[in-house]
């Protein structure tokens, strides 16, 4: 393995997003745009606890989106040996999002059913992807799961659609379509510690398992005779991808292209072993989702809602990466 890359992945990387989360405390409008001086933290009480209070666990949200977004589309683009997959593109996102809107809307975005239905659902659209994909009769393995994520991923958007229409226009509906867009505007420390708990642990057994992820992406007669339970090992690494997804979903709502993108800019950078290259996509994911909230939230007076600031920084760069000769895989 490239010891370049592995230093790359394990020290620089996340020296980088630890430097940008301290510059991102003082990013913001207070007192005036675009930078809040740093003695402002000990001479003023209202810098203080707005750096704290609200910057803060908006940065700490951002970080975790990024690095669950990033972790989650390079392990199923490996595991499906697909380089187009991401969880927006397998019904995943989509889900997650049908699921914590029905939370909203029917149980009031109670703190436990909210990420749970969202998991569920995210799942679910997982499960109903591969199954369809299995099941249809033409293309290659590529294009089948792709028109597969397609199809689940309009059949939630129809269910979300249902949901807004069924939505008090006065109070729920704003809401819920505020929440659709993507952002991070409304996170407290409450938003944190309900993704901690699972987006943590999600990322660490990902980690741990990234040495075994090129064995599982062979196909199951060469794992088996390699001595891998690669059915389970499979699902375990799928679980902890969509468990987090789902989590971070249902806080910032649809988030779209950092799962797509990301995975592709680490592959580049720290080759395609998994070694290197998957923690790398977690932590680019990071610097990634946390340099696009900090555009979203200082460059003009009303936010930006962050989904679409990914969506265009992320179809723009990957549109590069596509012109500057990126070989996609055909069946």
């Amino acid at each position: 393995m490239n010891r370049r890359a592995l230093l790359s992945s394990s020290l620089f990387l996340p020296a980088l997003l630890l430097l940008l989360v301290g510059v991102s405390l003082f990013i913001g409008r207070y007192p005036q745009p675009p930078w809040m001086p740093v003695r402002l933290l000990w001479e003023d009480d209202l810098a203080r606890e707005l750096a704290w209070q609200l910057r803060l666990p908006r940065i700490c949200a951002a970080v975790l989106l990024g690095m669950a977004l990033g972790a989650g589309g390079a392990v199923l683009q490996m595991l499906f040996r697909n380089p187009l997959v991401e969880p927006g593109f397998l019904g995943v996102s989509q889900g997650a999002a049908f699921g914590a809107a029905l939370s909203i809307l029917f149980f009031k975005g109670a703190i436990v059913l909210l990420p749970l239905s969202a998991g569920v659902f995210a799942l679910g659209g997982l499960a109903l992807s591969y199954t369809l994909a299995r099941h249809l009769k033409f293309g290659g393995w590529v294009m089948r799961l792709v028109l597969a994520g397609i199809v689940v991923s309009a059949l939630f958007s129809s269910g979300l659609g249902l949901l807004k229409s069924m939505a008090d226009p006065r109070r729920e509906l704003p809401e819920l379509t505020f929440w659709l867009l993507g952002g991070l505007w409304g996170v407290s420390w409450p938003d944190v510690q309900r993704m901690v708990p699972i987006v943590i642990p999600a990322l660490i057994v990902i980690t741990l398992m990234r040495w075994r992820i090129s064995i599982l992406a062979l196909d199951e007669a060469t794992a088996f005779s390699l001595g891998v339970a690669a059915g389970r090992e499979r699902a375990l690494l799928v679980v902890a991808a969509v468990a987090a997804t789902a989590t971070v979903v249902s806080v910032a709502g649809i988030v779209g292209w950092i799962g797509l993108l990301v995975p592709h800019i680490a592959r580049r950078l720290l080759g395609a072993d998994a070694r290197p290259s998957l923690p790398g996509s977690m932590w680019l994911g990071g610097i990634f989702a946390l340099g696009c909230d900090n555009v979203a939230r200082s460059l003009t007076a009303g936010e930006i809602p962050l989904g679409i600031l990914t969506s265009l920084i992320g179809a723009l760069g990957f549109a590069i990466i596509l012109l500057r000769g990126t070989k996609v895989t055909r069946e």
